[in-house]
């Protein structure tokens, strides 16, 4: 654990990249032998609105990074934050790390979530993400860049809140990432696999049931990373993967959906709430 927590600490750009890249390119090529759905897509002409929000999204934390360093250093300076104040000096460096990344899932992912889903404006920002009509790994990224900026100033909350250095604080960002790229992509787990892993860690059916195009599925599993927080605070929910269909039913243009400048004039449009399923499962 000692060697993984030095090599997070100086992570070279290179190697964020390449666990970028890396992920993306592996997820792409799973879906093509191991899909979920069979789309009827140009497969590049869908990615390119995502990777262009990739893109963003980069350079918005990449602006922004120097914040992280200052605040991971700060926190551990001055023994600040939950993980600092629960465990003792003496403290197993795996759970330290354990519980830091856990509590970081907590406020950069489920929490910002849930807030994008019930503030209005937040929602509205956070649409961008689920007027995809054919998730698969390139969603992961598709945030539009106030949105980006929104999800960094949770996850600084949390370093503060938690108390996290800046080894787990970049730990955490590329768990995140490959869980992100991981629980869109366009893969089919068997069932029961499927089901086991929710009981853990957010699972690809688990996520994409928030996908739905309809409430409340929507305005459920919020999760990132450990799926926890979604079943401690009730906002887990199961419907069976052949129901699935994405998109949000009150923006139903899929050629707008798709078009770079629509996406970024989309927060801007009037809100419409999304209306309610009656099928829901229990």
């Amino acid at each position: 654990m000692e060697t993984i927590i030095n090599y997070f600490e100086t992570i070279p750009s290179s190697h964020r990249s390449i666990i970028l890249i890396g992920g993306l390119t592996f997820f792409w090529l799973l879906e093509g032998g191991l899909p979920l759905f069979k789309f009827k897509y140009n497969k590049w002409q869908h990615a390119l609105p995502n990777l262009f929000f990739t893109l963003t999204t980069i350079i918005v934390n990449f602006t922004l990074a120097s914040l992280l360093y200052w605040s991971s250093s700060w926190v551990v300076e001055h023994n600040f934050g939950i993980i600092n104040w629960l465990l003792p000096d003496s403290k197993p460096l795996w759970l330290y790390a354990f519980l830091g990344v856990l509590l970081l899932d907590f406020f950069g992912a489920y929490l910002a979530h849930f807030v994008e889903h019930k503030v209005k404006p937040l929602w509205m920002v956070h649409l961008v993400h689920h007027t995809d009509h054919k998730v698969d790994t390139t969603t992961a990224n598709r945030h539009h860049p106030i949105e980006s900026v929104i999800r960094f100033a949770f996850t600084l909350f949390g370093v503060f809140a938690v108390g996290t250095p800046f080894a787990l604080v970049m730990l955490y960002q590329a768990m995140s990432l490959i869980f992100t790229q991981f629980t869109h992509a366009n893969i089919k787990l068997p069932k029961g696999l499927d089901k086991a892993l929710s009981y853990f860690i957010i699972s690809p059916d688990m996520h994409k049931i928030h996908h739905h195009y309809r409430l409340p599925y929507t305005d459920s599993n919020y999760g990132n990373i450990f799926s926890i927080w979604d079943r401690l605070l009730g906002t887990y929910m199961y419907m069976d993967r052949e129901k699935l269909v994405y998109g949000v039913d009150v923006f139903p243009d899929e050629v707008k959906n798709g078009q770079i400048g629509e996406l970024l004039k989309q927060p801007f449009q009037k809100y419409e709430k999304p209306t309610l399923s009656s099928d829901v499962e229990e």
